[in-house]
């Protein structure tokens, strides 16, 4: 008589083109300490060492003497609660457009259709990349005095700068918001509901918009001077540098800077937090659309409708945008005339776009081995968001309230004037890290499902290095805060710099300003190119995506994980 067959088990097998759960840990790990580094010393040290000087002394180099809460309560005496309620009334109109009208514009362009999608990505490209502030602010105010209308802007000057920050600030920000919308009403079947990924992407919007609006510097640098009175447009990194680098109080500087970044910290744990519970996630969906998931639908007998309004709404974004910066392309081409003595073009530009870029390269580059290591690689399991945690403080803290810390290192460090010195201080992108870490984390399952490192992984993040890359570089070129305090004489002269100088009469120079130094002709034409095709070659496959996976973006039951049989 036969012996029954011996029972059979069926035991996990690890997939050939992934390493095992320990190795992969800790790879995982190990390609965060890098960012770790850079995290610690571009944030962390410089937080440490503001918060440290705002209890000393003032003075240009401190006096080592503690002052206890005095810098504190002199930060509270000089309006700094009011200045926070300037930034946040700044926001309000961002706020209104980036939360209704670009949500509005995404939805239409989304039902128009698959070219009128893609039209909107192409057009929307063009406001960021044509986003030059110090030049409009610059050109916006010399047609002023030239029609003699700045003083009378002056006597209402926070409904003059709420304005004036609005209108320049409009194309950006529907351009930002709504491309982000557009990549979260991405779906793969009909009846999947985009809602949930809008409303999260509409909150990370506003944290946003918030965030930068608290850290506004080059507007009432340019347009007011912060007021007639001195305090009536200031926000808090404009009263920080005022107070650190004009009067020499580095102290009290400090302390509205410390301030500051306890807002800022509590809007990027906010953000996190809304991630985490979300589980928001970004994922690519291929360099093809499938037709029949995206086109059959019951939108189909209002397509003309829906393009002409797609149409209609991006000729006014379009139409509001040049409005805006007609002042500066009315003086785009003007002539430089003569440069202020020992000021060479090349050495101008070269200042201006080589330091940022180098600063650039090295923080996405960074943020990028660590969003690898957290998003697909995973060393806490399900839980490996939470390494987003720490970084989460200064996920939305730019140069400005760490402004102070970084120009007592680099005075330290001797480069104050030198080339180096110019480099943003900056060695880690955090927002970077936020999109690598949940990209990867998007395409993390289908990796696990079988697909191979390469064509999951890989491929689909090496355009998110020139998406994240290309705007940090950009505002850091066009930012004149850190140029301006590191600079010493011609030859550490940035454009902005320069320009803002030549307005201000600083040389005694006339006629027209030379406003196309600050973005010229070919570097335009070379960031349009660039944001088209990002837009539409590769955005336009991100999906924003929350909750758990399921129906068709679930990968097959026990994927990623083939079994081997064994005897019992």
């Amino acid at each position: 008589m036969s012996q029954p067959a011996a029972p059979q088990a069926t035991v996990p097998a690890p997939h050939p083109t992934q390493p095992n759960r320990p190795a992969r840990a800790l790879t995982g790990l190990a390609l965060i300490v890098p960012a770790v580094i850079a995290w610690v010393w571009s944030y962390v040290l410089p937080t440490l060492s503001t918060v440290a000087r705002s209890f000393q002394g003032d003075g240009p180099r401190g006096s080592g003497e503690s002052v206890g809460t005095a810098n504190y309560e002199s930060a509270f005496t000089s309006g700094f609660v009011g200045q926070v309620g300037f930034a946040v009334l700044l926001s309000l109109i961002p706020l209104a457009v980036a939360l209704l009208a670009a949500p509005l514009l995404a939805v239409l362009a989304d039902r128009a259709g698959r070219v009128a999608r893609l039209a909107t990505r192409g057009v929307l490209a063009l406001p960021l990349a044509a986003y030059a502030p110090v030049a409009v602010f610059l050109g916006r105010r010399a047609e002023d005095i030239e029609n003699g209308t700045f003083t009378q802007d002056l006597q209402s000057p926070r409904t003059f700068l709420v304005s004036a920050l609005a209108q320049v600030t409009f194309g950006l920000v529907v351009a930002v918001a709504a491309t982000l919308y557009l990549s979260a009403l991405r779906r793969r079947e009909p009846d999947q509901r985009p809602a949930p990924a809008m409303l999260a992407v509409g909150g990370l919007l506003g944290l946003g918009v918030l965030a930068a609006a608290l850290q506004t510097y080059t507007a009432p640098y340019i347009l007011t001077g912060g007021g007639p009175r001195g305090d009536d447009t200031a926000t808090p990194v404009f009263t920080a540098a005022q107070t650190s680098f004009r009067t020499m109080r580095l102290g009290a500087g400090s302390a509205t800077s410390t301030l500051l970044l306890v807002l800022l910290g509590l809007l990027g744990l906010a953000a996190v937090a809304l991630i985490l519970v979300t589980r928001l996630r970004i994922e690519f969906d291929g360099w093809r659309d499938r037709p029949a998931v995206r086109e059959a639908e019951s939108f189909s007998g209002r397509r003309p409708l829906l393009v002409g309004l797609t149409a209609a709404a991006l000729v006014v974004v379009l139409g509001v945008t040049v409005w805006a910066s007609l002042p500066w392309l009315r003086n785009f081409s003007a002539d430089t005339g003569p440069l202020p003595r020992g000021v060479e073009t090349a050495n101008l530009y070269a200042n201006t776009w080589v330091p940022p870029l180098l600063s650039t390269l090295v923080a996405v580059a960074l943020a990028a081995l660590a969003g690898f290591g957290i998003g697909a690689l995973r060393p806490l399991g399900r839980y490996s968001e939470l390494l987003l945690v720490p970084f989460a403080p200064w996920l939305f803290v730019g140069v400005g309230p760490l402004a102070i810390a970084g120009f007592e290192r680099t005075r330290e460090l001797g480069q104050l004037g030198l080339f180096l010195g110019l480099v943003p201080p900056t060695w880690l992108s955090v927002p970077a890290l936020f999109a690598f870490t949940l990209l990867f984390r998007g395409q993390h399952e289908r990796w696990r499902s079988g697909g191979g490192a390469g064509r999951t992984l890989l491929l689909p993040a090496l355009p998110m290095l020139a998406v994240t890359a290309l705007p940090t570089w950009l505002a850091h070129a066009q930012s004149p805060l850190w140029s301006m305090l590191v600079g010493r004489g011609p030859d550490s002269l940035t454009a902005p710099g320069l320009v803002t100088m030549i307005a201000g009469r600083a040389f005694g120079a006339g006629g027209e300003l030379p406003l196309g130094l600050i973005l010229p002709l070919p570097m335009l034409i070379l960031c349009v190119l660039l944001f088209v095709a990002l837009m539409v070659g590769y955005v336009d496959r991100l999906a924003v995506r929350v909750g758990r996976r399921s129906g068709a973006d679930a990968p097959p039951a026990g994927a990623g994980e083939p079994v081997a049989k064994v005897t019992a």
